[in-house]
């Protein structure tokens, strides 16, 4: 009987990549009658072929392996090749001798395996074997060879060790490999980790393990790890963007020749760690940005982009994307799993080749480069479904939407805009979110500034943002430290039942921090505030009151059953004659952990049979501890001691030489006749000096016993406190997020703050057509603009005024600051319509409904692009998206081709932005654009200025009225280090060919320059500031409790008398009527000076633990508190200061302060300053103010 395979050609492209593997089989019978097709899979068909006993030549490796050769492609798409197929019709030979030898094996494999493959798993082996094809290191390149994509794990059970027969651990294996097939399988094995076949290269390849047992050939593939390494593969793992199932083995004792429990623990995906065992450890767990997974389609409104985050069970959809939007949002999201609908094949030039012509090159150009899967079906429910899919999770699993509308929002930055400004992060470009927040704001906080500036907010959520961004601006009492933790890192923990007291103890900072904001009147307001912006953060609706109440009760919750610090009921037990590390080792794991009192009875038990193992070990081990400490002899005599056995978790007793020559009777005789050998827990003896007692076992066995059971009542209850508070996380997400945004925005404000930032002034624009705009609507002013990346406290500075109502066609020489000050207006812009500070003395905004930003263009040999084509479709995107509500921003427009032609698009493209009526810049150097006679109604010249000096033509770099000719090109060349000689050729070249413009002038509109007055009085905006504070700290007050509080209110009372004394002195020799008043404010543990204090002159007092003071003055609070708390004892210092109009007054009262706080007997640690100050007027025998309470 003859076989021969046939499969049907594919007509089209589309149906090339969609269709799965399939293929006829043709039965040929003796006669020569018309074959009879049978339709099946490859699976039927091998066993169809082993159960007939077919006689069919299969080389060793061959298997399904020629049958799924990966397509030169680096997506995944589920189709044959017909080359491949090829190959395999000529691997069918009649050779007798071939098939001889390997027939009867090959019918075993078959049948065994016909049952484990199915179409699902033919694309999952697909899948790794692309992946296998991807390795490079040399050793993972042998043990590929060894594969065979016969079984989801590659193994060839003609190899040693391959065996996958049913209760062996391969086939084991293969079964928890089969429920996640695109995981690495990592399976504990006593002390390792171990991975075979396809999971065994992936860890020697990115995981930087060496195979076991080398590179032997006749033995399968095998890797793994140590269990104390397992985190450290799992990050290289993850970091390479692979997914980990971990499989455990269930710990306790075995019956002999019995194999141990096994079950899948968890598992390790990017962006989410792996947390199994968590509850039980006294350490935190670092959780990178969760990472989605993201689905892209196309529909009549624009490019969708669907995210699908696994670990929060969430989706949101955002549709009516531009295409240079969409790759903006790819090039900064660090996604999983990238899947592709197939609406993306429709584009505009009507081709199903996506990407060959016209629009979606620059985003197929994007996604051709990572790995990516198609899909098709309707977009969300397909993408769920996916989802399920990839992570193994049931169908009655449910993913909640968090899309918040984006029907009044800007749209989202283009790419070219968001590098352009540092958005994000470029080479050579200023980042701006490096000059937005301190240098010490990282984490949650910065990647919420990120998202905010890549996707503007609505003109409703801006304003709230400003208005908080005020408020804080305004606030002088001392604020939270503002706890942030990743709400994926709640769902996950909570979800596992993994958190343990530490995590539980940062959610009760976080909800405190809540309720502490609530209690204040001046927070209040602000926390009021960052509801909405929360909201559009998470998709979470929640009431204002429902959020306080829920986190009353949930802290208060988690008080009563976590133990907080400053409890001293749970110490380590203790008893002289047991080493204390062997009760730390055993009592440190779960004590510390919940209140005492819901573990009473354990606690007690434990103290129960730790009091019995002392009394065992005095009663069998002292005896002959004292009988060799009581023997006298020269070197070499007896040794003995109580030692604790780490390894074994065990108190024995240690020595030698120590049994009598003869036995008499004496004291000790009778103990050391019931000591025999200690053994481990397999039976065996541990040495030959280690001994032990029946009584003493058995006393370590009670207490193993009761910790035991101590321990697992702890993890119970902290297991229960998790499924309790996961009812609760809808509460916890969004009290977590607040949080980030309130540390962002206090962040952002401070920063403001000390760059002398301002709040501008932002104005709705309209949407309807028939509405007549209000008063600056359509109007941007912006004065005092300074480029965001320099630093205007530091005078460093060129200051310019916008005052834009229409379009600019901006002229200028080379390095006159064109480029700058278009990255400037863009950052100020984007800043304002954010609700952020902007770099400027003044401004007005509106509301735009997207800002544009396009500067010089490079080529794109990948895409077969010149930079003039690159420059044209940004140039279609910036016209089809713009609007009379955009700004559009073009730096030297049409650079990268022809002059004349070039010039002549240029002037096209400004009539076109004029007649759509939107705000911007277009800047250029083809002057012969204003010879064209451009139909434009509301364009305006503007020009970057120059100036005369010593007979040279320099930029001033202010913008001005007119037309700029000048470029300074010879200058900027010379400048640059091109020789002399080719400059004054240049020169030569250019007189004989524009002698007579020259003639005419050099520009046509004299230019002229002024300056700005940048000079800021902040000494006299602290004093009127200080002057308005008149209700000292709005903190509420608590009575002294303790002595530190006794200490503060004394220390506070003090301070004032002595200081309004001073003040009242000073301003009396002055005859000025104002006087300011002191106010103290506290800032105690976990708080943190507001954004007030920055540039203001402050005087402070530290309060140490071992209640000393220290004096000290700065116009930098919140650095100098960091500062203290930073050195080792002092986290929990808490402060007390004063704001004062002047540096000067400030280091008088300091010197004042450290003299006379003493005096009031008082302990200060920096007394001796106070003799070697330069300000102030010190006379040391000034008199003494006497404090009267």
């Amino acid at each position: 009987m003859l076989l021969s395979f046939h499969f049907p050609k594919i007509s089209s492209p589309a149906q090339e990549s969609l269709e799965p593997f399939s293929g006829v089989l043709w039965r040929e019978p003796a006669t020569q009658s018309p074959r009879i097709p049978i339709c099946c899979s490859i699976a039927t068909t091998m066993y169809w072929l082993s159960t007939k006993n077919v006689v069919v030549s299969f080389p060793r490796f061959y298997s399904l392996a020629l049958l799924l050769r990966s397509p030169a492609c680096k997506y995944t798409s589920f189709r044959s090749s017909t080359l491949l197929l090829q190959q395999f019709e000529k691997s069918r030979c009649l050779n007798e001798r071939r098939v001889l030898k390997g027939a009867g094996r090959m019918t075993k494999n078959v049948i065994g395996l016909q049952n484990e493959l199915d179409e699902k798993d033919l694309s999952h082996i697909m899948w790794w074997k692309e992946r296998m094809q991807m390795c490079k290191k040399p050793s993972t390149v042998h043990l590929v060879k060894r594969l065979i994509y016969s079984n989801l794990l590659g193994v060839d059970p003609n190899l040693k060790n391959g065996n996958l027969k049913e209760g062996t651990l391969n086939w084991e294996m293969l079964q928890f490999k089969s429920k996640f097939p695109r995981e690495v399988l990592l399976c504990r094995v006593g002390d390792f980790y171990e991975a075979i076949g396809i999971d065994a290269c992936i860890l020697v390849e990115y995981a930087g393990l060496n195979p076991f047992g080398g590179l032997r050939s006749d033995s399968i593939p095998r890797a793994g790890c140590p269990v104390m390494n397992l985190r450290q593969t799992l990050d290289d793992l993850t970091r390479s963007g692979y997914s980990v199932c971990i499989v455990e083995e269930v710990q306790g004792p075995t019956q002999a020749r019995s194999r141990k429990g096994r079950f899948i623990s968890g598992h390790a995906h990017p962006g989410s760690p792996y947390v199994f065992g968590l509850v039980g450890v006294d350490h935190d767990l670092d959780f990178p940005e969760p990472m989605p997974v993201v689905g892209i389609s196309r529909s009549a409104k624009g490019y969708s982009i669907i995210l699908v985050l696994e670990t929060m069970k969430t989706f949101s959809v955002e549709d009516g994307l531009t295409e240079e939007a969409l790759v903006t949002k790819l090039r900064t999201c660090h996604y999983h799993h990238l899947l592709l609908h197939t609406s993306l094949r429709r584009n505009s030039s009507g081709t199903c080749r996506w990407g060959e012509f016209g629009e979606g090159g620059l985003l197929w150009g994007e996604c051709s480069a990572r790995h990516f899967e198609w899909f098709e079906g309707d977009p969300v429910s397909q993408l769920l479904f996916k989802v399920k899919e990839l992570y193994g999770f049931d169908d009655q699993v449910t993913f909640r939407n968090v899309t918040v509308s984006s029907e009044k929002r800007p749209r989202s930055l283009h790419l070219g805009t968001a590098t352009q400004i540092g958005a994000i992060p470029t080479e050579g470009i200023p980042c701006l979110l490096k000059v937005l927040l301190p240098s010490n704001c990282t984490g949650l906080p910065l990647l919420y500034v990120r998202d905010l500036l890549l996707n503007p907010p609505a003109y409703e959520i801006a304003s709230i943002i400003q208005a908080t961004c005020r408020l804080m601006n305004n606030v002088t009492c001392s604020i939270p430290e503002f706890t942030c933790v990743s709400p994926a890192k709640l769902v996950k923990l909570l979800e596992l039942r993994e958190a343990n007291h530490i995590e539980f103890c940062r959610i009760k900072s976080v909800l405190d921090e809540i309720l502490q904001m609530h209690r204040n009147s001046d927070l209040n307001k602000i926390l009021k505030l960052l509801m909405d912006p929360t909201w559009v953060a998470t998709g979470l609706k929640i009431d204002f009151d429902t959020l306080v109440n829920e986190c009353e009760w949930i802290s208060a919750r988690i008080g009563k059953m976590i133990f907080l610090d400053g409890e001293n009921d749970q110490k380590i037990s203790y008893h002289p004659i047991i080493p204390n590390d062997f009760f730390e080792d055993m009592e440190s794991p779960w004590k510390g952990r919940v209140k005492r009192i819901h573990v009473e009875e354990a606690f007690a038990e434990v103290e129960r049979a730790a009091e019995a193992l002392s009394l065992a070990i005095s009663e069998d081990f002292l005896p002959i501890i004292s009988r060799i400490k009581a023997t006298t002899a020269p070197l070499g005599g007896p040794k003995g001691e109580v030692v604790y056995a780490r390894e074994h978790e065990a108190v024995w007793f240690k020595g030698k030489r120590f049994a009598p020559v003869a036995w008499a009777g004496t004291p000790g005789e009778e103990q050391i006749k019931q000591l025999r050998p200690a053994i481990d827990s397999k039976g065996r003896k541990v040495g030959l000096e280690w001994f032990t007692t029946v009584k003493v076992e058995d006393a370590l066995t009670r207490y193993h016993e009761a910790g035991d059971k101590a321990k697992a009542r702890v993890l119970e209850l902290l297991r229960g406190l998790s499924a309790e508070l996961q009812t609760k996380i809808n509460i916890l997400i969004f009290a977590s997020m607040l949080l980030v945004i309130a540390k962002a925005l206090f962040a952002h404000v401070s920063e403001g703050r000390r760059r002398k930032w301002v709040f501008p002034s932002l104005v709705e624009l309209h949407r309807s057509k028939d509405m007549e705009p209000l008063d600056g609507a359509n109007w941007m002013k912006i004065t005092g603009l300074s480029p965001y990346w320099l630093d205007v406290a530091q005078g460093s500075a060129v200051h310019n005024t916008v005052d834009m109502k229409s379009l600019f066609l901006l002229t200028g020489p080379n390095g006159g600051g064109k480029s700058s000050l278009l990255r400037s207006i863009c950052a100020a812009a984007l800043l304002g319509i954010c609700g952020f500070m902007v770099p400027a003395e003044s401004a007005l905004i509106p509301h735009f409904d997207s800002i544009m930003l396009h500067m010089k263009s490079y080529d794109s040999p990948a895409d077969g692009k010149s930079s003039f084509q690159i420059e044209m479709s940004e140039m279609r995107s910036i016209i089809t998206g713009a609007t009379s509500r955009s700004l559009v921003l073009i730096d030297e427009i049409c650079r990268g081709t022809e002059t004349a032609k070039g010039t002549c698009i240029a002037g096209s493209i400004v009539e076109t932005l004029d007649k759509i009526g939107c705000l911007g810049i277009v800047s250029t150097h083809l002057h012969g654009i204003f010879t064209l006679g451009l139909n434009t109604k509301n364009a305006i010249c503007k020009a970057m200025g120059t100036e005369y000096v010593d007979g040279k033509t320099k930029p001033t770099w202010k913008l001005i009225d007119g037309i700029c000719r000048e470029s300074l090109a010879f200058e900027t060349a010379q400048k640059e280090g091109i020789p002399e000689t080719i400059i004054r050729r240049a020169e030569e070249l250019y007189l004989s060919i524009h002698s007579k413009d020259l003639l005419s002038g050099r520009n046509e509109t004299e230019l002229g320059h002024f300056c700005l007055d940048t000079t800021v009085n902040t000494s006299g905006e602290v004093y009127n500031q200080l002057s308005r504070i008149t209700g000292g700290t709005i903190c509420p007050k608590i009575e002294s409790t303790n002595e530190m509080e006794v200490l503060h209110k004394k220390v506070e009372s003090a301070v004032t008398i002595v200081c309004q004394k001073k003040l009242k002195e000073l301003y009396k020799q002055k005859n000025t009527s104002k006087l300011p008043e002191i106010n103290c404010v506290a800032i105690l543990p976990g708080e943190q000076p507001p954004p007030s204090t920055i540039g203001a002159s402050s005087v402070y007092v530290l309060f140490s633990t071992d209640k000393k003071l220290y004096v000290g003055e700065t116009d930098d609070l919140e650095g100098r508190v960091r500062a203290h708390r930073s050195k080792e004892g002092m986290q929990k210092a808490s402060f007390l200061y004063f704001v004062v109009p002047g540096k000067s007054l400030a280091c008088q009262l300091e010197t004042l302060l450290i003299n006379q706080l003493p005096v009031q007997g008082f302990q200060l640690v920096n007394r001796a300053d106070g003799k070697h100050r330069n300000f102030g007027t010190l006379d040391h025998s000034v008199e003494v103010v006497t404090l009267h309470q």
